[in-house]
C-alpha cells in the first residue's frame, strides 16, 4: 500500500516515525511520501517537506508568511495527485492539514487523522469539516473520546498516547557517559526545554536562563532542537552554569531533577520521565491576546488538562518572569512538595492508557484500507 503522511512539527515527525514503524510490521510491503522530519526519514521513503520549513506559529506570524503557506498547500495537493496514495493520514498540524483534508476528500481519497486537532480548545467549530472531511479519527487523550462521541456524536478511535511509547522504546543512557560526552559536572541537572521555534525559543530562553547563577549547586542545561543550529542559541547563553546539548531531549530528562518548559507537548514528555517542572509561556503581545479571548479552558499544560487540576505551576505572560520563575523552581526542588507531584505524574499516566498507541493506530489504518 502507499501511505502519503503529513506532520508539520517535531512532535508529529517522533509520533509519524513510530506509526511508520508499526505499518511496516502490519504492511511490510508499505511505500511512504511525507512531509516531516529526520527521524521519518531514517524509518523509510521519500522526504517531500522538513517540518522546519513549515513552522508559523501565531496570528501574526501565520499572516506574515500567508504567501508561503499558501505556495505550500498548492505544491502539497499536486504531490499528492501525481503519487496517488492508497490513505492520506494526516498527524496533528491542523492549520494546514484541514485545507488538505477538504481537498483530497472531495477528490476521494481515504482520509485519516491521528492525533486530533484540539478542538475542545478552540474552534470547535472545525467539527463540521472533520465530520465531513475525515474518514477515521485517532485520538490520544481519554477526554477526547466523550468530546467527539458525546458531545458530537462523531465516533472516534481512543488509541493511547504515542509519547509513553516513545519514551519505553528509546534506547538507555549511561549518566556518566552523557556527563562525559557534553561536559557535564556531578550537579543535579536542571533541564530547560525552550521549544522547538525561533520565535517562541527567543521570548522563553533569555527569562528562563536569567535565574541560573542563583543556583550553584545546580547545572542548567538547554534541550536544543533538531531543527536549530547552537549558533543561535548560543546568543542567549551568558552564564557560565549553562550548558547545552542538542537533539537529546529524552536523556537529558532521564537524568533531570526538574525542569523548565515552555507549554506543549514537552510539557508532558517531562511528566512521563517523573520531573518536576514549571510550565512557561509568553507569545506575541497581539497574538495572546486574541486567543486569550477564544480559548476558554482552565490551563494550558496538557498534564492539568488531562488530570483537571492545577498538577504543575503555568507562568503565563506577564507572569513569565524572573522572580516568579525563581519562587516555582524552588517549590518544585522542595522535597516534600515533589512527593505531591510523583503522585499526580503516576495518576497521570494511568489515565493515558498504557502503551501501545502506534500500533493501535497502525492496525485500525491498515485493516480500514483493505477492506475498500
Amino acid at each position: 500500500m502507499k501511505y502519503y503522511i503529513i506532520a508539520g512539527e517535531a512532535s508529529g515527525d517522533l509520533h509519524a516515525s513510530n506509526l511508520m514503524k508499526a505499518i511496516k510490521k502490519t504492511d511490510p510491503q508499505a511505500d511512504f511520501r511525507f512531509w516531516g522530519g529526520d527521524l521519518m526519514q531514517r524509518i523509510g521513503g521519500t522526504l517531500v517537506k522538513h517540518y522546519r520549513d513549515l513552522a508559523f506559529m501565531g496570528f501574526i506570524e501565520v499572516l506574515m508568511n500567508l504567501k508561503t503557506i499558501l505556495n505550500n498547500i498548492k505544491f502539497c495537493k499536486e504531490d499528492i495527485t501525481k503519487y496517488r496514495p492508497d490513505v492520506l493520514i494526516f498527524v496533528d498540524y491542523p492549520g494546514f492539514n484541514m485545507r488538505i483534508s477538504k481537498w483530497a476528500k472531495e477528490e476521494g481519497y481515504k482520509t485519516h487523522y491521528y492525533i486530533s486537532p484540539q478542538i475542545w480548545a478552540w474552534k470547535e467549530n472545525r467539527i463540521k469539516a472533520i465530520k465531513r472531511d475525515v474518514d477515521e479519527m485517532y485520538v490520544i487523550l481519554p477526554f477526547e473520546k466523550d468530546f467527539y462521541e458525546k458531545k458530537h456524536q462523531y465516533p472516534v478511535h481512543f488509541v493511547g498516547h504515542p509519547l509513553i511509547d516513545a519514551i519505553a522504546n528509546r534506547e538507555q543512557v549511561y549518566p556518566d557517559d552523557f556527563r562525559k560526552e557534553n561536559k557535564l559536572d556531578e550537579r543535579p541537572i536542571i533541564a530547560i526545554l525552550p521549544g522547538s521555534r525561533k520565535q517562541e525559543i527567543t521570548k522563553m530562553l533569555s527569562v528562563m536562563l536569567s535565574i541560573a547563577d542563583s543556583y550553584k549547586g545546580y547545572q542548567f542545561v538547554i534541550a536544543g532542537a533538531p531543527s536549530q543550529e547552537y549558533e543561535f542559541y548560543k546568543q542567549f547563553i551568558g552564564s557560565a552554569n549553562v550548558h547545552f546539548v542538542t537533539n537529546k531531549t529524552y536523556d537529558l530528562l532521564s537524568l533531570s531533577e526538574a525542569a523548565l518548559v515552555t507549554s506543549g507537548t514537552a510539557t508532558l514528555e517531562t511528566a512521563l520521565f517523573k520531573v518536576p517542572e514549571v510550565v512557561c509561556y509568553k507569545g506575541n503581545w497581539f497574538s495572546y491576546q486574541i486567543a486569550k479571548r477564544i480559548i476558554t479552558l482552565k490551563y494550558i499544560s496538557l498534564v492539568n488538562l488531562i488530570m483537571d487540576k492545577p498538577v504543575v505551576t503555568e507562568l503565563i505572560q506577564s507572569d513569565f518572569n524572573s522572580r516568579r520563575l525563581k519562587e516555582e523552581l524552588d517549590k518544585v526542588l522542595d522535597p516534600d512538595h515533589r512527593k505531591k507531584i510523583f503522585l499526580d505524574y503516576y495518576e497521570l499516566e494511568k489515565k493515558l492508557g498504557g502503551k501501545g498507541a502506534s500500533m493501535n493506530t497502525a492496525k485500525l489504518i491498515c485493516n480500514s484500507i483493505s477492506k475498500k
